[in-house]
């Protein structure tokens, strides 16, 4: 009884904070602002393009379908982007963050923000054994973006720059059917949770932010999640602000939709309960 009063009082709480909290955000921090988005092609990388495009930012988006890259950037010039630029690169392909970080300093002069948005592609079942489908997926969602990170790092520090994580509910509070996908998503929570404490002892000028987000309505998720889960599903165009606005304002962290943060609280306050909601969300029969 006790913990369940405390989650009581923390939604109300919550509730509170984010009907009557108002982001220092402003908009014209971000004209002019040097953008590296991934995962751009479609669904909230896309969104976050078009947004930066509004902010009249200069933007390079990158993703594997390079006639998809170049509709959006059109877009992104008709929008208002200062500048659009694209680059086609495979994920899993080390030697193509480079280049990638490369081209986006290049066409720049230099980054303030990298958002680091992309995934692999993995099935919603029963994890079958494949171990060999885990570390491609741990390659593309996890060591990539370390990689890129750190490549990008000097230019971040001259700027003041911003490093952006967008994650997942899954990395913080396990779900089934998608176990590869939630170890992703848990090493860039604790990859990165670590590197802002040190980039803070060390007086850094570059801020981390983490995004957890909760299911968004993107094509391909909810083409993945069809039959399989009952949850709603929240709009991409939304999160990607709502992931821009936490990039701009240096926050360290972002709950999207909000109350994805109590979840994250209930899984140790009241675990039995939560283990019963999550595995009641998901449909499945043996």
């Amino acid at each position: 009884m006790e913990a369940f009063i405390k989650i009581i009082f923390s939604c109300i709480f919550v509730a509170f904070l984010a009907i009557r909290w108002t982001s220092n955000f402003d908009a014209e921090s971000l004209r002019g602002a040097k953008v590296l988005v991934t995962g751009s092609s479609k669904g909230i990388g896309e969104q976050m393009a078009y947004h930066y495009a509004r902010f009249g930012a200069k933007i390079v988006i990158t993703a594997r379908s390079k006639d998809t890259l170049q509709k959006v950037v059109e877009k992104c010039l008709s929008l208002g982007a200062q500048e659009a630029f694209y680059i086609a690169a495979d994920m899993s392909n080390e030697s193509d963050l480079d280049r990638v970080v490369d081209f986006a300093l290049k066409k720049l002069g230099g980054l303030d923000y990298l958002v680091l948005n992309h995934i692999g592609s993995t099935r919603v079942a029963m994890w079958d054994g494949d171990v060999e489908h885990a570390k491609w997926l741990m390659k593309i969602n996890f060591f990539s973006y370390i990689q890129m990170a750190w490549k990008a790092l000097p230019s971040l520090e001259k700027n003041k720059g911003s490093l952006v994580i967008v994650s997942s509910l899954a990395g913080k509070m396990p779900s089934p059917l998608t176990a590869p996908y939630v170890s992703t998503k848990s090493a860039l929570n604790g990859f990165f949770g670590s590197l802002r404490h040190e980039l803070a002892m060390k007086k850094s000028n570059v801020s981390i932010s983490v995004c957890t987000l909760g299911l968004i309505d993107t094509e391909t998720a909810m083409s993945k999640v069809k039959g399989k889960v009952n949850m709603p599903a929240y709009p991409a165009t939304e999160a990607a602000l709502n992931i821009i606005i936490t990039g701009a304002t240096r926050q360290p962290e972002l709950f999207y939709p909000w109350f994805t943060y109590i979840w994250t609280l209930t899984k140790d306050w009241i675990p039995s309960f939560t283990d019963y909601v999550v595995q009641r969300s998901y449909n499945y029969n043996p």
